[in-house]
């Protein structure tokens, strides 16, 4: 392991912003961030396969009567993103380093009001389909989690994955579609995320690739 990954890994030890194995709040904070991470009541907002953080980082600046929480299990990465949320003072976001397939583990029956799924590994082999964080595995462990009318955000640039779970989203009776598009910065929605990027979702863009957004909700 790198040194500069052991430098990482230490200071994410150290700042409290990060959720990780070892503290004592990873195996207390399930229905309890409001509580003892956050010290409020505001809504949550949680990101999965955060990376870096950017996007976390960015809707904390710009939303601080809501908790923002990037999930990612790449220590490095989070440290950027915790850094960067450390060193201006925003307290409204953190970070948890766990695997996506523990995220029930973490937060309790309708704690979370939105939920973001950010550019995501898409798995294109048909064997790998349960690994798509957008498969019917998935969305059955984020619904409880979700709290009634919580929002559902998903962007890719993957072509086959956005119409994989458009499909698989139009088919199912307990998910409502409140939005989708195949090219998000041609459309009326654009503004709606502030021009927050990541660092992929640029270097998509900056590739000619178009972005997809959907945008759902679980119905009671």
């Amino acid at each position: 392991m790198s040194r500069k990954k052991l430098v990482r890994f230490a200071q994410n030890e150290l700042n409290p912003n990060v959720v990780q194995a070892g503290k004592p709040i990873f195996e207390e904070i399930k229905g309890h961030w409001n509580e003892k991470q956050f010290q409020n009541p505001n809504p949550i907002v949680v990101e999965l396969a955060c990376g870096r953080g950017e996007f976390t980082v960015g809707l904390g600046r710009e939303y601080p009567s809501q908790n923002f929480i990037g999930v990612d299990i790449k220590g490095s990465r989070i440290w950027k993103g915790s850094s960067t949320a450390t060193a201006e003072g925003i307290a409204n976001v953190a970070f948890l380093r766990t695997q996506i397939q523990q995220l029930e583990d973490f937060f309790g029956e309708g704690e979370i009001s939105e939920l973001w799924i950010t550019f995501p590994d898409p798995f294109p082999r048909d064997g790998d389909e349960k690994r798509r964080l957008t498969s019917p595995k998935f969305l059955d462990m984020y619904k409880p989690m979700i709290k009634p009318g919580g929002l559902v955000h998903f962007k890719t640039d993957n072509t086959g994955l956005f119409d994989y779970t458009l499909e698989l989203v139009q088919a199912r009776e307990d998910i409502e579609i409140l939005a989708f598009t195949h090219d998000f910065y041609q459309s009326e929605m654009k503004d709606d995320h502030h021009g927050i990027k990541t660092r992929y979702e640029k270097m998509f863009s900056d590739k000619g690739e178009k972005i997809k957004y959907l945008k759902l909700r679980f119905k009671d």
